[in-house]
């Protein structure tokens, strides 16, 4: 590990007190952008997605169980390669949805051991709607439509977030966050940036040393 500053506590103190402040402001902004979240503008859902899943054939509305809200995990799971490239209860269930066929995410989450609700969109527009899967035109063109600007980009599914609200018989699109927007929900990176190392990446992001729970060196 590298040489770092020690000191003495009252120095100690002094710094963690300074950068406190600092954390202090960064929680009032985060909640005024919260806020300010909330209140962004619907867009009414017109088209009538359906998904697989292990309940058969199912509504976007099905998906709510009965709820007024709902969160989609877009998982990066290419139909092509059948592999990912990378639960809470309350009034907004979580589910996850990837193109890739049924059978596929099932047999995948077995072997992962995730219970959450996994479903697929193949067949239907819900992931190029919601900008997280490219057609190859996109990807020629190197003009893909991702996180609310142009990329270049060189594989077909991307990661993301879409939030939506049930209100009676109508469904609304209130949120989308795609690429480092997801950060804040996952876990992990919370407790890894209180850490000295903190994630610990290097240059190659989280792909130099994540891996799938059975493929880690005992």
């Amino acid at each position: 590990m590298p040489t770092h500053k020690v000191v003495k506590h009252d120095e100690w103190l002094k710094a963690r007190k300074k950068h406190l402040a600092k954390e202090k402001e960064f929680t009032r902004l985060r909640d005024q952008l919260s806020r300010e979240r909330r209140d962004l503008p619907w867009e009414l859902v017109e088209k009538p997605y359906t998904f697989e899943g292990e309940h058969g054939r199912q509504t976007l509305s099905e998906i709510f169980e009965g709820r007024g809200q709902l969160v989609i995990y877009h998982a990066m799971f290419s139909p092509d390669t059948a592999g990912p490239h990378t639960p809470w209860t309350t009034d907004a269930p979580m589910a996850a949805v990837s193109r890739a066929p049924y059978p596929k995410l099932a047999a995948y989450k077995k072997r992962m051991g995730w219970g959450f609700p996994w479903l697929s969109s193949l067949g239907s527009d819900f992931n190029f709607d919601y900008r997280v899967s490219f057609t190859d035109e996109e990807l020629k063109a190197q003009k893909v439509d991702y996180n609310y600007r142009l990329n270049p980009w060189a594989i077909t599914e991307a990661p993301g977030i879409s939030v939506f609200l049930k209100d009676g018989g109508q469904i609304y699109h209130t949120y989308s966050t795609y690429a480092r927007g997801l950060d804040m929900l996952n876990l992990a990176y919370h407790y890894m940036d209180l850490a000295p190392k903190g994630r610990d990446e290097g240059d190659g992001g989280a792909t130099e040393w994540v891996r799938r729970r059975d493929e880690y060196e005992d």
